[in-house]
């Protein structure tokens, strides 16, 4: 069985925790920030966990 090569793209997007958990960035953090609010821009600052239905298919693309 040859090794399941990781791809690229998904490795610099996700992060993986201690506990397994995988983690995101939000999206709608680099341009036409003027107009939106400083909470909202916090809020996209902080990682989130995987919606728990594309934690598959993003493992299968970690190579888990």
């Amino acid at each position: 069985m040859p090794k399941v090569k990781t791809k690229s793209g998904a490795k610099k997007r996700f992060k993986v925790t201690g506990t397994g958990k995988i983690k995101r960035r939000h999206a709608m953090k680099s341009h036409i920030l003027e107009k939106k609010s400083a909470k909202r821009k916090r809020a996209f600052a902080r990682d989130h966990d995987v919606a728990k239905s594309d934690v598959p298919s993003v493992k299968r693309l970690l190579g888990r």
